[in-house]
């Protein structure tokens, strides 16, 4: 039989707290441990996904295919939460040195490759996209701020080749407040964000260059001075590609910091050359007129203590073939415009009335349009061209009255070239300076004469060093070029006297020529460079380069044969003491020079024949007295030297000359002669 069933026995209904409390003790047996797992479920958890440590396979030099795992990254330590900031300042050095010495150090070759991959893949994504990364751009920049040298020499020339693809063919203007404030679309503030990051780069870039550009010297190291050559390579090539973007001064500062340089090498060379080109290649003059202020600035704070290259490259502006008008050094006289020529006849065509009106319209339209185009360029360039032809004749004024010894052949030829761009106001400023070199010239050659005063004063020798002779040659040159420049009619009646002074002085130096052992070599030739110094490299110099021989030859030319038609009447007795003297000195001179001069009297009698045939025969002499060939008797003057009163007695000796090139010569001049008087 089955055990009864036991019932649970309520408590009696008087003790209601019983009850209470029974109940209360049921309800939480039955409810002890609902909660444990809600503790659980509400404990932080750290999920850490297993990384897959196994690489693409790779293939070994043996031809092997193996699988490499991935290095296991090192567990990162527990901070210290007894220190300030975990870990105190000594035990975080020490893990700092211990970290790098645990890093490999690369050599000097792996981080060139490293960087020409990098620099590469770099200047490829910006070719690619200029707008899409511009920001790559900043990375060029930090790895040209590498300690080394080379892969700083690639950055910098990646830059400029970068720089030179990228740069667009117009100037970028900053924006101003207004045009922030614009509402604009998305690709015209996509471009906007370019163009400025472009200019704030290049800017940087520039700045690196003209501070690389300063090591340049001569006593730097070598890694130095070859990243001064890379820097000064890239303002050049920035400069001929790119003259018209912004900071354009920036990169003629690092050409004309150089130029001021008393160190002739290949970086001076490069620099002048690029400046050259410059001045050639400029259509519109802006770019000229911003070189040739600054060297003209760079000129003067330097005192005229610069190497006379750098002169002569305002012998390269196009001004001199394409500017019309004259000027000074303070104004430009304006030219009449040219009166427009007629058209040629068409052969006309048959148009209704409406179609004659309405090509006669755009006609006109198209007229306007073309004329406003041409007059804003031509004026623009004409302006600009007008401000260097002032700042260049500037130059060369203040240099005359300077005196610089080392610049005067430069300004001389300069002032040549620019004969037909100098009016009348400044063309008698030019011959009174050159009147007052002519003097000098006198003095210093009486200086050098006296060698007790010369030992004396150590200035005097000095000074007495220069080749006063082909100075004063030079000036004479220069006042025959400048008055050929000039115009017929107003040139020869109020010059007249200044001429005469520059003819007599030119004179003078006939004989002193004569004796003269250097008269066939140049200022620059009279010793050979040394081909291991750094002054080879300018050996190139057209200007200034003549011997003494070609220019007294160049002066006798202008003097005896002028081409102006305002002089070109030339009195008989200053023929005849030119021919006389010019005879005379034939038989001291070289064979080269001997030959050269008896050509010139050729030519000389063939156009003046009339007025020197009487030295030839002396039943034609007019003058009476002693012939004066040093102007001792008559005060200076070459009229008084009484050229008739002789004959050409060494034409017997030019005969009988070991050179049959010479005597040849003289038998052309006296052909000339006889002719004369066969005529009569």
């Amino acid at each position: 039989m089955p055990a009864a069933k036991r019932r649970r026995l309520s408590p009696p209904d008087d003790d209601p707290s019983a009850t209470k409390k029974s109940a209360k003790s049921g309800t939480a047996k039955s409810t002890a441990g609902w909660d444990e797992e809600q503790d659980y479920e509400q404990r932080p958890r750290k999920l850490e996904k297993k990384k897959d440590t196994n690489r693409l396979p790779i293939k070994t030099q043996d031809g092997l295919i193996q699988q490499v795992a991935a290095p296991e990254p090192e567990p990162e330590e527990e901070e210290d939460n007894d220190s300030f900031l975990g870990t105190s300042s000594d035990e975080a050095e020490s893990e700092v040195e211990e970290a790098e010495e645990a890093q490999p150090v690369k050599t000097a070759r792996q981080q060139i490759i490293e960087a020409k991959e990098e620099l590469a893949k770099l200047a490829e994504s910006i070719n690619e996209d200029p707008e899409e990364h511009i920001g790559a751009l900043k990375h060029l920049a930090q790895i040209a701020d590498s300690s080394n040298v080379t892969v700083k020499k690639l950055a910098l020339a990646t830059q400029a080749a970068v720089y030179k693809d990228i740069i667009p063919g117009y100037r970028i203007r900053a924006l101003g407040e207004d045009a922030l404030k614009e509402k604009i679309s998305k690709d015209v503030k996509k471009l906007r964000a370019f163009e400025q990051s472009l200019v704030h780069g290049y800017k940087d870039y520039l700045s690196t260059l003209a501070q690389c550009a300063k090591n340049s010297k001569p006593d730097v190291a070598d890694d130095v001075r070859g990243l001064a050559t890379v820097a000064i390579g890239c303002a050049c090539n920035l400069l001929l590609q790119v003259p018209h973007f912004n900071f354009r001064g920036d990169l003629l500062k690092i050409l004309v910091d150089k130029l001021s340089t008393k160190s002739i090498d290949g970086d001076f060379v490069k620099c002048r050359s690029t400046i050259e080109r410059l001045f050639q290649e400029d259509e519109d003059g802006n770019a000229s007129l911003e070189a040739v202020q600054m060297i003209t600035k760079m000129i003067k704070g330097r005192h005229y203590n610069v190497h006379e290259s750098v002169l002569n490259t305002f012998l390269h502006l196009r001004l001199l073939s394409e500017f019309s008008s004259k000027g000074s050094y303070d104004r430009i006289d304006k030219t009449e415009e040219d009166k427009p020529r007629g058209k040629k006849r068409e052969k006309k065509e048959f148009r209704t009335k409406k179609q004659r009106k309405l090509m006669k319209e755009q006609k006109s339209i198209e007229k306007e349009f073309k004329e406003a185009d041409a007059a804003v360029s031509h004026e623009e360039r004409d302006r600009m061209q007008s401000e260097s032809l002032k700042l260049v004749f500037v130059a060369y004024f203040r240099i005359l009255k300077a005196r610089t010894p080392s610049l005067m052949g430069a300004v001389l030829e300069g002032l040549a070239r620019y004969s037909h761009l100098i009016n009348q106001d400044f063309f008698g400023d030019i011959l009174e300076a050159l009147k007052e070199l002519i003097t000098d010239a006198e003095e210093l050659n009486s200086l050098a004469d006296d060698e007790d005063a010369a030992e004396d004063d150590p200035d005097a020798a000095s000074i007495a060093a220069r080749n006063a002779t082909r100075e004063a040659l030079l000036c004479v040159i220069t006042a025959f070029a400048l008055l050929q420049g000039q115009e017929a009619t107003k040139a020869a009646s109020a010059l007249h006297l200044d001429m005469e002074f520059f003819i007599t002085h030119l004179y003078r130096t006939l004989y002193p020529a004569a004796i003269n052992a250097d008269i066939e070599l140049s200022a620059t030739s009279l010793h050979l460079p040394d081909p291991t110094s750094s002054s080879a490299t300018t050996t190139n110099n057209k200007v200034n380069a003549s011997t003494t021989a070609v220019l007294l030859l160049r002066a006798l030319a202008s003097t005896l044969l002028p081409s102006n038609t305002a002089i070109r009447a030339v009195p008989p007795t200053r023929l005849a003491a030119f021919t006389k003297t010019l005879l005379t000195i034939s038989l001291h001179l070289p064979e080269k020079s001997t030959r050269a001069l008896l050509a010139l009297l050729s030519k000389v009698t063939r156009v003046h024949g009339r007025k020197v045939a009487a030295l030839w025969n002396t039943e034609e002499r007019k003058g009476d007295g002693v012939w004066d060939p040093l102007l001792a008797g008559g005060r200076g003057r070459l009229e008084a030297s009484n050229p008739f009163a002789s004959t050409v007695w060494e034409g017997m000796l030019l005969r009988q000359h070991y050179c049959p090139a010479v005597r040849e010569a003289y038998k052309g001049i006296e052909k000339n002669i006889n002719e004369v008087f066969k005529g009569n």
